[in-house]
């Protein structure tokens, strides 16, 4: 049977950077550790005057296609996920074809072109529709790109605004992957929640309590459907565990939750009786509360234990890197986290080939999905080839005030004149609005 999955990826970064413990956290009046241990989070990406989704998704998509050699002949299929699309009607996906279609002989004529939205799942769920589609025959040999790109702001003042980011991820998606196999089996956890939202709005309203809830238990359910059709899962299965990484702190919990319910009725949990005893089971308390309040009593425990800090620091810690350095990017984010865990791998000189990723991704609303992914033999040379530290360091520096008006100029209640940061070089820029107020785009050299 012919394998599919991710064969290769890139990344396009907001081009400003702001550091949050040095220059946010000072005019906040607030601990810098609030951000660096609170959250996990060092500096956030932000886009140029010039940059929005639709820039940062066709930079990165061209990046992809330049190092594979393809041409618009070669994909059959574009899908776009975000939950910072400026249209309700146009997908952006046309868009980016249309600057793509700009620097390429040929054009994306005959490919389909989509828009998903389930706030930051959605780029998870893209790869499940590209994936379905080549699985199902209808490929006609071409592959399918993937881009999950998104400006993540918040009101100025919301307590989401430190978590904020900006940037697109491009996947490739083929027969006969180089990077890694994605799973046929998939667990998943939905229900109706109003933990972050956007009704008919730019920035969103969140419960920021009720969304770490709704994350976890979603995350919980996905787990458990996961293993109803692939079997139990274990810690020493997985080389690593990328999780929808909104800010690392968030992943923390999820990580502690799902070491708990994988080690639950194992060797693990045996060698850990005599430390701080076993997992408290359902059926032994009366009532719920009483319940649950015995498992978070376990939990705090266990995450105190040299058995969880290792595996943490060797399955979680390394995906969590990129995340630190850029923030939130909504449907980006699981797949940055993939990323870095495999940056971090090839950097430590491991020999990936086979080895099982667990992917965590989420979307509020709300839903989680759970599959696995099989890192192949080429995937050393994919990796090599992205130039993640690069971007970053190229990054320019703003002060407070110069985020405030990049704030502004993105904010699409406002009209400022705001002149650009940085200076475009061999890249796709936004120029202005056309007849019907629709965006434009130009290839700069």
């Amino acid at each position: 049977m012919t394998s599919v999955g991710i064969d290769a990826m890139e990344i396009w970064t907001g081009k400003l950077v702001l550091d949050l413990p040095n220059t946010f956290a000072p005019v906040k009046g607030e601990d810098p550790e609030k951000y660096t241990k609170g959250l996990g989070l060092h500096t956030s990406s932000f886009p140029d005057v010039y940059e929005d989704i639709v820039t940062m998704g066709a930079n990165a998509a061209k990046q992809l296609m330049d190092r594979k050699g393809l041409t618009p002949a070669d994909i059959g299929r574009i899908d776009v996920a975000t939950e910072s699309a400026f249209d309700n009607s146009k997908p952006v996906s046309t868009y980016i074809a249309g600057c793509l279609e700009q620097v390429y002989d040929g054009d994306f004529r005959h490919a389909n072109k989509g828009e998903r939205k389930f706030a930051c799942i959605a780029g998870t769920q893209s790869l499940d529709d590209a994936y379905n589609w080549i699985k199902a025959g209808r490929n006609r040999g071409r592959a399918a790109l993937v881009i999950a790109t998104d400006t993540a702001l918040y009101e100025r003042g919301d307590p989401g605004e430190a978590t904020q980011g900006a940037g697109a991820v491009a996947m490739l998606i083929d027969e006969d992957p180089d990077l890694v196999e994605l799973s046929t089996e998939q667990g998943y956890g939905s229900m109706d929640e109003t933990d972050f939202l956007k009704p008919n709005q730019q920035f969103p309203s969140v419960d920021g309590k009720r969304s770490m809830q709704v994350y976890l238990a979603r995350m919980r359910e996905a787990l458990e459907d996961y293993e109803s059709v692939a079997g139990r899962t274990h810690p020493d299965l997985f080389e690593y565990i990328p999780f929808h990484t909104p800010f690392p702190g968030m992943v923390r919990k999820a990580a502690l939750l799902g070491f708990r319910h994988m080690t639950r009725d194992t060797d693990i949990e045996d060698d850990l009786e005599s430390e701080i005893g076993r997992q408290p089971r359902e059926a032994d308390f009366e009532t719920w509360d009483d319940y649950e309040e015995a498992i978070r009593g376990y939990m705090d425990e266990l995450k105190t234990t040299e058995q969880y800090r290792d595996w943490y620091g060797r399955v979680i810690e390394p995906t969590l890197d990129i995340s630190s350095r850029v923030g939130n990017w909504y449907t980006g984010s699981v797949h940055i986290a993939r990323l870095s865990a495999l940056i971090a791998a090839a950097d430590e000189g491991k020999d990936m080939t086979g080895k099982q990723l667990l992917v965590g991704s989420y979307g509020s609303g709300a839903q989680a999905e759970i599959h696995a992914e099989t890192v192949q033999e080429t995937w050393l040379d994919e990796i090599e080839a992205v130039d993640v530290d690069d971007q970053l360091a190229a990054r320019t520096e703003i002060s407070f005030d110069d985020y405030e008006l990049i704030h502004d100029v993105h904010n699409h209640e406002k009209e400022i004149e705001v002149e650009e940061f940085t200076q475009p070089e061999a890249e796709f820029v936004f120029t202005g609005w056309g007849r019907m107020n629709e965006r434009r785009y130009e290839y700069v050299e």
